[in-house]
């Protein structure tokens, strides 16, 4: 995909964290062994039929961003339970194939045709002290204290003892994060209740303005109607930004006057909504920290007055959050899901921060659904979640 391919190039605070952190690791303590290039590197070429013509390769247009929001599921439907994700962790043997002796010694025919001398790797064995280092790195990348004992003990558990180099634990590490986030990666679910709700929450400057206008624009470009109501009423900023996002979607934006009651606005906005037959309504609040009783208390009230318009609203509410602030995203989390009834994550700013590690730490603590993540300020920077894709990326893997 086009976006994890960006998504490699801008993660890279994070992931040289942590491959700078595995370096270290592995070489204190490691030792050097020789590998023979050829097959422990490069993949086998695949066969050519010399006879048959060679067409020049023309590439692929890159696909068009997809909407976050795919799933579509029944109002009154229950999810039925997910099974249990597999483990995909594949054994180390199987990612760097053994040397037979005689190959070390490249014969004529190797030096002939070019095969490469075997290079020196360094392995560390898996031991104890390996393994509190590789928990301290974690808890340092963000991933939580929590997070980082379990992929710890599942490490030891099935490579104590064996000799790793640092792109085998990249691999180890990439599918024990998969593991962790593929319960979480969840489309934006899509009901036949129309107007959805979808109510916007989280801290200052976490970005939901913004998430709410490339959600517009891309449901929009699936087919759907869709109203925004600015519910920040205390910010004009926010207010101008979303209408300039709502101009580009051919969305229409529902506004009150400066420092209006937001959960009035967010009532008319409903009645409105239903007479426009719109299929969403997504309804930005304002940025409050979760520490400020009287703010949350004001978006309880939100909550309230739109269950009165509608008992099943709102039907999504979202949780944005901004990725630069670490660890503190699990206050906000709890703090709001309390308050609000959270039904699932957005996770801003990847981009610009080192602290990607704590999407990790929040999938294991509250397995909320990870709709979308965004690395950047444009419409197609923000992309549905993949977890295999994100762990790679997080941990380095460039291949």
């Amino acid at each position: 995909m086009a976006f994890f391919s960006k998504l490699k190039d801008r993660l890279f605070k994070s992931s040289s964290k942590l491959e700078e952190g595995l370096e270290a690791i592995v070489e204190d303590g490691g030792e050097e062994e020789l590998v023979e290039a050829t097959e422990a590197e490069a993949p086998e070429p695949a066969p050519v039929d010399v006879q048959a013509p060679v067409e020049e390769a023309t590439p692929e247009p890159e696909p068009e961003p997809e909407p976050v929001a795919v799933a579509e599921t029944p109002a009154d439907a229950s999810p039925e339970p997910e099974p249990e994700p597999e483990p995909i962790a594949q054994p180390v043997e199987a990612l760097v194939e053994s040397v037979p002796e005689e190959a070390a010694k490249p014969g004529l025919l190797g030096r002939m045709f070019g095969r490469r001398e075997a290079q020196k790797v360094v392995r560390r064995t898996v031991d104890d002290d390996m393994l509190e280092s590789l928990e301290d790195l974690m808890i340092t990348s963000d991933m939580g204290v929590d997070t980082a004992m379990r992929v710890t003990a599942n490490i030891s558990e099935s490579h104590y003892g064996k000799k790793l180099s640092v792109n085998e634990i990249k691999a180890v590490l990439a599918n024990e994060v998969t593991r962790i986030m593929e319960p979480v990666a969840v489309p934006l679910p899509i009901y036949p209740k129309r107007p959805q709700v979808v109510l916007i929450v989280g801290v200052n400057g976490a970005g939901k303005t913004t998430t709410i206008g490339k959600l517009a624009s891309q449901f929009t470009a699936a087919g759907k109607k869709v109203v925004i109501a600015a519910g920040d009423t205390f910010r004009a900023a926010a207010v101008e930004q979303l209408q300039v996002w709502g101009d580009r979607a051919g969305v229409p934006v529902l506004t009150a006057p400066e420092g209006s009651d937001p959960a009035s606005l967010a009532f008319d906005a409903m009645t409105q909504a239903e007479a426009d037959g719109a299929d969403l309504l997504m309804i930005d609040t304002a940025g409050r920290l979760q520490n400020r009783s009287d703010l949350m208390e004001e978006l309880a009230k939100i909550v309230r007055v739109i269950k009165k318009k509608d008992e099943t609203a709102p039907h999504n509410t979202l949780l944005v959050l901004d990725a630069t602030t670490g660890q503190n995203a699990l206050s906000q989390v709890g703090t709001f899901q309390d308050l609000a009834d959270v039904s699932g994550l957005v996770m801003t700013k990847l981009d610009g921060t080192a602290k990607g590690g704590v999407l990790v730490a929040l999938a294991d603590k509250f397995a909320l659904p990870i709709h979308a993540i965004g690395v950047g300020e444009q419409i197609d920077d923000l992309a549905p979640f993949d977890p295999e894709e994100f762990a790679r990326a997080l941990i380095g893997i460039t291949d």
